[in-house]
């Protein structure tokens, strides 16, 4: 398993470029950063700082859409990119869920997002496109990034099984992730495809702490966030297409105001259990964490993304790379 962080980008630029040198620094592989450009700093120039200072972490979006900008100028962004960080960007793309939703506009469909995607590897591969019955082409594009679909549904998921290099699920429950699976396996056997050549992200905020009481309280956010994609499978799915361990838990939701997304003590996690933080995060002690990634990785998790943005961001990274990451590997690695 390999290890990624997430930044959301509002905090200052320099602790943001502090954080992923850190980062590396311990041992992460890759630096994601959210995609909200009304709610937070623009992505793409803090990929720019990102990418400049660091010398072998892949970098990406955790995750964009097709929507919110010309796929032209996201496929020109991230072939930019990809020369300045010589080939280390990965696409991390889906929907839409807050960058949309906060201008007051759905999410993309899957077939939209499919398109997307071939667009955006003929593009950032310096192929000729005809984009929107005009002939395009990025001449100086050379060598198009690892795509990485994120979602919940049986559609997306069946989508990244098709044509995906990587799947993103955002949470860090394996039998909820042994469910996606299943979707992201039938998809790409039914495209020719070895499901095992598809990399798996398991993304999820942590709390290392034997106070099981503040650790759940930092990460409460998370799974209200997760709450939004659920409600709107809710709407495109059956009940019983979906399973209870996923759909239960937002029975009591009332509203989700985008103003705290994402924020520590948001009114939005008010109707979230322990049991669910449980479920969907990684709290408690350094081996409740260890714990949980082996059951990861036994599911097939083969990136586990820190969503690191739950305060003292610094000391987080200091305990993964001191107490977890290097116990975990050694495990792992035993016959």
């Amino acid at each position: 398993m390999q290890f990624g962080i997430t930044l959301k980008p509002d905090m200052p630029v320099d602790r943001i470029v502090a954080l992923t040198r850190q980062a590396e620094a311990a041992g992460f592989q890759y630096g994601w950063i959210f995609d909200s450009h009304v709610l937070w700093l623009e992505p793409y120039p803090l990929l720019t700082l990102m990418a400049t200072n660091t010398r072998n972490m892949r970098l990406g979006t955790c995750v964009t859409n097709p929507a919110v900008r010309d796929l032209t100028v996201t496929s020109s962004l991230f072939a930019t990119l990809n020369l300045i960080s010589e080939g280390r960007m990965d696409l991390g793309i889906g929907r839409g869920d807050s960058s949309r939703r906060v201008l007051g506009k759905k999410p993309v469909g899957a077939g939209d997002l499919e398109r997307a995607v071939k667009t955006f590897r003929e593009l950032t591969a310096g192929r000729e496109v005809d984009y929107e019955g005009q002939p395009t082409r990025l001449s100086w594009a050379n060598g198009s990034p690892p795509v990485w679909i994120a979602g919940y549904g049986p559609k997306v998921l069946d989508l990244a099984g098709r044509v995906a290099d990587g799947v993103i699920l955002q949470f860090a429950d394996p039998d909820l992730i042994a469910w996606c699976l299943g979707f992201v396996k039938k998809g790409a056997e039914a495209a020719g495809r070895d499901p095992r050549a598809i990399q798996v992200m398991a993304a999820a905020p942590v709390w290392v702490s034997d106070d099981l009481e503040l650790a759940r309280k930092q990460v409460r956010w998370f799974p209200a966030l997760v709450s939004n994609h659920v409600v709107d499978l809710l709407s495109r799915y059956r009940p019983e297409e979906l399973p209870p361990m996923l759909t239960s838990f937002v029975r009591n939701r009332g509203g989700y105001d985008y103003q705290q997304h994402c924020e520590v003590d948001s009114s939005n996690s008010k109707f979230v259990s322990d049991e669910v933080v449980d479920r969907f995060c990684l709290v408690g002690p350094a081996e409740a964490h260890r714990e949980k990634l082996r059951a990861l990785a036994g599911v097939g998790v083969t990136q586990f993304n820190v969503y690191l943005m739950c305060g003292e961001e610094e000391q987080t990274l200091e305990l993964y790379r001191r107490e977890i990451m290097p116990a975990f590997r050694r495990e792992v690695a035993k016959p």
